[in-house]
Formats: C-alpha cells, sequence, structure tokens
C-alpha cells in the first residue's frame, strides 16, 4: 500500500465528500417533505391528490435510481429541460426517498391504536390537533427504526449518482484511477471514506431511535 500516495490525494476525497454529502443532506431533507406531505394527504383523505401520491409512490417504488437519473439527465435535455449534474442528484435522491419515507410514516400511523384517535376527538381536539399532537409523535416513534434505514440506504444510492459526471466520491475514485491506476489505495479510499460517513451517521440515528422510543 503506498502511503504517500494516500496522503497526497486524501484532500480530493475530501472534496468529494463533502459534495455527497451536501446532494445527501438535500436529497434527505426533500425525501422527508415529500413523504409527510404524501402522508398528510393520505391521513387528511384528500382524494384526488392523495390519488396521485398514491401513483407516485408505486412509481417511485419500482423504479431504480440508475433508471430515474438517466431519465432526468438526458432525458430531460432532449426535451429542452436540462438540468445539472448536481440538480439531477438531488432531485433523483428526492424522488426515490420521498415514497419511503410516505410508506415508514404511513405503517407509524397505522401503528396508532384507533382507541387513540377516538380518545383524541373526544377531548374535542380538531382533526389537525389529533395528528400534530396525538398521532404524528407515536407514530414517530414507530417509524423511526423504518426512517433510519432508509436514511442509511439513501446514503448508499449516492455512488450511483456518478453516472451523470456528478464529481462525488466513485466518480473520483474511478477519474483517479484511470490516471493513476492505483487501484488498490483508491480502493481503500473509496471504503474508507464511505466508513467515515455511514458509521457515525449509523449510531446517531440509533441514538435517535432510542431517545423517541422512551420519549
Amino acid at each position: 500500500m503506498d502511503f504517500d500516495f494516500i496522503l497526497k490525494y486524501t484532500p480530493n476525497f475530501i472534496n468529494a465528500a463533502l459534495l455527497t454529502l451536501e446532494v445527501f443532506a438535500l436529497g434527505l431533507f426533500f425525501s422527508l417533505c415529500i413523504g409527510i406531505f404524501c402522508v398528510l394527504m393520505q391521513y387528511f383523505k384528500f382524494k384526488l391528490l392523495s390519488q396521485i401520491c398514491r401513483v407516485y409512490i408505486e412509481l417511485s417504488r419500482n423504479t431504480p435510481l440508475l433508471i430515474q437519473l438517466f431519465f432526468l439527465y438526458y432525458g430531460l435535455g432532449r426535451l429542452g429541460l436540462g438540468l445539472e449534474s448536481f440538480s439531477c442528484a438531488v432531485l433523483g435522491l428526492s424522488f426515490l426517498g420521498g415514497s419511503y419515507m410516505a410508506e415508514s410514516l404511513r405503517a407509524g400511523i397505522e401503528a396508532v391504536k384507533k382507541q387513540q384517535f377516538e380518545a383524541a376527538l373526544s377531548l374535542a381536539l380538531s382533526p389537525w390537533q389529533v395528528f400534530r399532537f396525538v398521532i404524528l409523535p407515536q407514530a414517530l416513534s414507530v417509524a423511526m427504526p423504518s426512517l433510519s434505514a432508509n436514511t442509511i440506504f439513501l446514503f448508499k444510492e449516492t455512488s450511483v449518482v456518478t453516472i451523470i459526471a456528478l464529481p462525488d466520491l466513485v466518480y473520483t475514485m474511478t477519474s483517479l484511477n484511470s490516471l493513476t491506476y492505483k487501484t488498490d489505495e483508491l480502493l481503500f479510499m473509496l471504503f474508507v471514506s464511505y466508513l467515515c460517513i455511514i458509521l457515525p451517521l449509523s449510531l446517531f440515528l440509533s441514538y435517535l431511535e432510542k431517545r423517541l422510543r422512551y420519549a
């Protein structure tokens, strides 16, 4: 193992890791927004919007991120709606992650006992207050393990965005490999980079799960 080579190109991987984290953070944020929106439409039974959300969830969950990115980057470009690779990556992750978040939250809400709804309504709370103060906290506690798994899954999926020429971790590794042919060292750096991000993220989510469980 050439450690001088590793030290020399460590800044390249740090920059790539920061870009990957930026894409992931934005994708996660918009995924949660989409997931909450879909759940609200289903919870309050807005018929048309609820059906649209259902179609979106099935479409998103049953197509690979790779295909979605191809469509966003190349397909929209042919239609004159070309987007930069960064925007496509965020949009693709949000589109994919939103459906998984929505399903996790829906499962959490369905796990809340019917008596909780009835008891809250008997206290003259409005439907929104019932959702906000009674249902959502319990649903989040139940759904947290699934939401954590979705978050880790979403970060791992960032490795796919390299196919639209975004200089993320995988793109940096393959680019340097084509120039230097130091495959072992570069694979080691890629492995360590992902581990340094995913491991703390996983530990933080586990901590969050425990806090919500006993809240």
